[in-house]
């Protein structure tokens, strides 16, 4: 279970979270107010319906004349035609209200989520992002929308009734009004029980999701671990707990209806049993208590539906909000956003040049989500131009070295000096900008082999792009695909292999042009021939640049001009290779056993 739905558990938002909308109504106001104006002429048509049948009854039928017929007619059509346009036009409101919402909710979180840090993504899978950014996104556009149209149109027509047979029958209509206590009763009784099985069924279903996302995008995995049943007995529980709790919640929501139903019903019975006189005495007006006795139940029935699709409504505008409120763990400070801007309104003309010195200063480090320290009173001093090498055995604090320097996460305590100065004194946008970072596993975009390489430089040329290809050994794939440059790598780039994809994830970052390059393992999960590539491109690309190379294979990092061991988040040797071969020390360890193992594969798969 994530962080966020332990989170949502524990707050109920108020009058069904319809206040966190309210910000987004407002962007549509006139045409918000437009719609109630139109749903108000309509409601107030259908009040003044009844009237028309109540005075035909009495005038027409009871006084046996026809004098007032023809201005009877025409009136009657005006209402009719009135009623029909403001009925159309307050619907077509109602759906661009929807639509926009719907748009503003998905473009406002999918903005957030470019500015959360790594955290929130490790502690909330894919699926359960996904859910809440379409369809929670969606479930509340519509909901925002219909509601307020039906809402009002229900509402006004629910008081206006009522209002008119005071008016007329002050003393029937009270009684036919007494059911109303006893809705207010139902209502409270389950409205609480409803929240908490709503919630639980989104809950469930954003699971569902997560689940689905993970056994397309690890179908390989999947297959080659032969774990085809175990994901699907997976699936087909969560999908049965799902089954189990929708019902659940369908049978209380059923018994809600039923009872607001019959309560509901006992209205038009109270007329029944005390209207007789009045039917006696003007048939019309009984008439006109009977439509209204029956009309208040469709309003009845539909702010009970109403108030139940809100119940349900507010788990999803609890995760949606929840989400476009999450602070990110690294944020900068409103002076530094005052000058340097955001990463959505950079102030590049505020921006100083960066030259590539890094320094580590008593940092202490543990992840947001842990608690234990992953690097304590680290202190490291990277000149420009160093080329660092970074190796250590898994868990040890090499990443975590990467990840702080490009500032995704934060030191605990300590500072991070770029050039000389804490960088939390500038924007991320500003450091990142100056960062060329190519990961284990690279990540192509869909599109074509050209537009990924712009991302790492829109205003790139051909010749830059060219150069970046020939620079890192491309041009085979290249060649290979149709359309060359201009050929689609398709999703996650599937039509590559994870070394091609690697070479042009590669050349991205090189064409960047970056003061500081980060190797984060970049050749661990490339063939031999592509790991020569890669290294022969990496001896040419460092220079002039300040490079930081977190290394697994350690034959890569042998031309370093320093090797940091680490253990434990602590720097326990540092040395060029030929230095710490000759100590004897963890680094001499850990070289000759990764070379006796590579020895031993290379032995075994010749035979």
């Amino acid at each position: 279970m994530t962080k966020d739905v332990q989170t949502e558990k524990k707050k109920s938002l108020p009058f069904f979270g319809l206040g966190k909308i309210v910000p987004y109504l407002k962007r549509y106001r006139s045409t918000v107010f437009m719609m109630i104006v139109c749903g108000l002429i309509g409601s107030a048509g259908d009040i003044i319906m009844p009237q028309f049948n109540g005075y035909a009854l009495n005038h027409f039928v009871g006084g046996g004349t026809l004098d007032t017929l023809a201005y009877f007619i025409i009136l009657y059509m005006a209402t009719v035609v009135i009623c029909a346009v403001v009925n159309y036009v307050s619907f077509s409101f109602a759906i661009k209200i929807e639509v926009s919402i719907n748009r503003d909710l998905r473009n406002d979180a999918f903005s957030h989520l470019q500015t959360l840090s790594f955290s929130y993504f490790n502690q909330n899978s894919v699926g359960y992002i996904h859910a809440r950014v379409m369809s929670d996104a969606e479930r509340i556009g519509n909901v925002a929308a219909w509601c307020l149209m039906d809402g009002l149109w229900q509402f006004s027509y629910l008081v206006g009734a009522v209002v008119t047979m005071f008016i007329m029958n002050a003393k029937l209509a009270a009684l036919i009004c007494t059911v109303i206590p006893v809705i207010v009763v139902l209502f409270s009784l389950f409205q609480k029980k409803l929240v908490t099985v709503n919630r639980k069924v989104r809950e469930i279903n954003s699971r569902i999701t997560g689940n689905f996302n993970e056994g397309i995008t690890g179908a390989k995995t999947i297959k080659s671990l032969v774990i085809e049943e175990k994901i699907e007995g997976d699936f087909v529980k969560e999908t049965e707990n799902m089954r189990r709790t929708s019902v659940k919640s369908a049978r209380l929501r059923g018994l809600f209806s039923m009872t607001m139903n019959f309560a509901s019903s006992m209205a038009l019975a109270i007329l029944l049993w005390r209207g007789g006189v009045l039917a006696k005495e003007e048939v019309g007006t009984f008439s006109i208590f009977m439509s209204y006795a029956q009309g208040i139940m469709e309003p009845i029935r539909w702010l009970i539906d109403t108030i139940s699709e809100l119940i349900t409504a507010q788990v999803n505008i609890e995760r949606l909000t929840t989400l476009i409120e999450t602070e990110p763990n690294v944020k900068d400070s409103p002076e530094v956003v005052e000058k340097y801007g955001d990463v959505f309104d950079p102030k590049r003309e505020n921006w100083e040049p960066i030259r590539g010195d890094i320094e580590f200063k008593n940092v202490d480090f543990m992840y947001p989500d842990g608690d234990e320290w992953v690097l304590k009173d680290f202190s490291l001093s990277i000149p420009f131009g160093t080329n660092v090498a970074v190796v250590g055995e898994t868990g040890a604090g090499k990443s975590t070295i990467a990840n702080l320097i490009c500032r995704f996460f934060e030191p605990t305590s300590g500072e991070i000096l770029i050039d000389g100065r804490d960088y939390r004194e500038r924007s991320q946008l500003w450091l990142h900008s100056a960062i060329g970072y190519v990961l284990q596993t690279p990540h192509l975009f869909s599109g074509t082999v050209r537009e990924n390489l712009l991302y790492g430089n829109p205003e790139a040329t051909d010749e830059e792009i060219d150069r970046a290809i020939k620079l890192v050994s491309a041009e085979g794939v290249i060649e290979k695909l149709e359309g060359g440059l201009d050929g689609e790598v398709e999703e996650d780039g599937g039509r590559l292999s994870t070394g091609e994809r690697q070479l042009i994830s590669f050349a991205r970052a090189i064409i960047a042009d970056p003061k500081i390059l980060i190797l984060d393992e970049a050749t661990a999960s490339v063939d031999t021939l592509t790991e020569q590539k890669i290294q022969s491109a990496i001896d040419e690309v460092i220079k002039g640049r300040t490079s930081v190379v977190i290394a697994h294979r350690l034959s890569t990092v042998r031309n370093a001009d320093i090797i940091l061991v680490v253990k434990d988040g602590k720097i326990i040797e540092r040395g060029r290779h030929d230095e710490l071969m000759s100590a004897r020390g963890h680094y001499y360890r850990l070289y000759t056993r990764q070379y006796e193992d590579e020895a031993t594969g290379a032995v075994l798969k010749r035979k």
